[in-house]
C-alpha cells in the first residue's frame, strides 16, 4: 500500500483545493497558527512542526485555489490497518463559516485506505459538534485508556 507522498490526491470545491500533497504545505503559515492562535500547540517550535508533517502519513492541506493561499490543515497518523489519530485541525478565521472544515472531514472519512480502522481517536476543547457529525463521542472507558506526556524541552502546554 502507498503511504505518504506517494498517496497522493487532490479534491476541489468551488474556489478551494485539498490537497495530500505534503510539498505544497506552507509550512510558515502552519506553524504561525499552530504556534500563535491554536489552544493546542501555543509556543511549539518550528522544527517539531516540520517534524509532524515530515512524520506524517497523510496531511491534508487545504487551499484557496486561486491563489494557491493554504488555509487550512489537518494531520492523520495511521497504520492504514487498524487505528488512526486525527490531529491539528483548522481552518484559518478569515476562511471559517464557509463549510471548509466539514468538507475537510468529509474528504478525510471517504479515503479508502482509512476505511475499515478499529479505532479513531482525536482531542478537542471546543469542536465536538463538528466531530459528532462524523461519529466521535466521548471515551466510553476512559478507565482502559493512559496517556504519558513527552520529554521534550520544548514541550508545550497539554491544553
Amino acid at each position: 500500500m502507498d503511504t505518504g507522498n506517494e498517496l497522493l490526491r487532490e479534491w476541489r470545491a468551488g474556489d478551494f483545493l485539498i490537497s495530500t500533497d505534503r510539498r505544497r504545505v506552507d509550512r510558515d503559515t502552519v506553524h504561525g497558527f499552530l504556534s500563535t492562535e491554536s489552544y493546542w500547540a501555543q509556543g511549539v517550535a518550528r522544527e517539531t512542526v516540520e517534524r509532524a508533517i515530515d512524520g506524517s502519513p497523510l496531511v491534508f492541506g487545504v487551499y484557496h485555489a486561486p491563489t494557491g493561499a493554504q488555509v487550512g490543515m489537518a494531520r492523520v497518523i495511521t497504520d492504514f490497518a487498524t487505528f488512526s489519530y486525527l490531529c491539528d485541525v483548522f481552518i484559518l478565521p478569515a476562511h471559517r463559516g464557509q463549510g471548509l472544515s466539514k468538507w475537510l472531514m468529509s474528504v478525510i472519512w471517504s479515503m479508502p485506505e482509512l476505511q475499515g480502522q478499529r479505532r479513531w481517536m482525536l482531542a478537542t476543547a471546543d469542536a465536538h459538534g463538528l466531530y459528532s457529525q462524523f461519529g466521535f463521542e466521548p471515551l466510553v472507558q476512559p478507565e482502559r485508556w493512559m496517556w504519558r506526556k513527552g520529554t521534550r524541552i520544548e514541550q508545550y502546554e497539554d491544553r
